[in-house]
């Protein structure tokens, strides 16, 4: 499994979204690995990652995870993943393989129409990403089309690097992108903890603005994990380290750095200064 790995201090793994690769966080490296051992996946299928040899599902993509991890002596790492990586890692520490999880807009909790809907406009994406790929330096390269192709992932999409927009287009355009998304849409519902089995803190993650994972879906995935704590970005769509970079790693660095959920959730919340930033890295590092 292709990994980015900078840093030091604690572990951290980062599990990206479905049509993305480790360089979807890359908002975000470099204020993580100021304070971490940041590991950042392939997941198999996407970047660097050759795809899986039997069906793609939530659940292979664990084993795979859990596979790495015990080949390199991070059985337990805290674990932040998005949008599909959310729901690996929520699978994650399901099987009580991570230690504390983030879990940022996971997918997989919405309800019969909106599954459809995500079904279909995934598609969609990933329909016109296989057929843009000659044109995407230029579309990309251009703020009105940032806006055009990207308004349902950010809220802001014309202040995105073109070169991290090219990047997710061509990640959505992977052989095995067609089949994990059926597979994760339509055959495989999430499972959940049972009350009172949680082992380590889970704070999930949620943009107001998300117009890919609803947000009253949070309200389903607390209730298969019960005893999870919910972080509302207010100003955020699906990928909060794209539209919140520094709410997000203040969230990421709080809740990973040994204290309790409730307290990394409120710590959060705290009004967003260069100074209450520095204050919180230096406590939880």
């Amino acid at each position: 499994m292709h990994y980015f790995r900078s840093g030091s201090g604690r572990p951290l793994l980062l599990l990206h979204g479905l049509g993305g690769n480790w360089r979807s966080w890359s908002p975000i490296l470099a204020a993580l690995t100021a304070h971490r051992d940041v590991i950042a996946l392939d997941l198999p299928g996407f970047g660097e990652t050759p795809a899986l040899s039997g069906t793609a599902s939530i659940t292979a993509l664990a084993d795979a995870v859990i596979e790495f991890l015990d080949g390199h002596q991070l059985f337990g790492v805290d674990a932040v993943g998005s949008s599909l990586g959310g729901r690996v890692a929520l699978e994650l520490a399901r099987r009580q393989a991570v230690g504390t999880t983030v879990a940022l807009d996971p997918g997989g909790f919405w309800s019969r129409s909106q599954r459809h809907l995500f079904y279909v406009s995934m598609s969609a994406s990933a329909w016109l990403a296989r057929h843009l790929q000659p044109l995407l330096p230029f579309l990309t390269a251009d703020a009105l089309m940032r806006t055009l192709l990207f308004s349902r992932l950010s809220v802001r999409p014309w202040r995105l690097s073109p070169e991290l927009l090219r990047d997710q287009l061509g990640a959505m355009a992977a052989p095995g992108f067609d089949e994990l998304l059926r597979q994760t849409t339509y055959t495989e519902p999430p499972r959940g903890l049972a009350p009172g089995s949680m082992t380590a803190p889970i704070i999930i993650g949620w943009g107001r603005q998300d117009r890919i994972c609803a947000p009253r879906e949070a309200e389903r995935a607390l209730a298969l994990f019960p005893g999870a704590h919910v972080y509302w970005f207010e100003d955020s769509g699906h990928y909060p380290m794209w539209d919140v970079p520094a709410e997000t790693v203040q969230l990421i660095l709080a809740s990973t750095g040994g204290v309790d959920a409730a307290e990394a959730v409120a710590a959060t919340r705290a009004p967003k200064t260069t100074t209450a930033h520095l204050a919180l890295a230096e406590a939880v590092t």
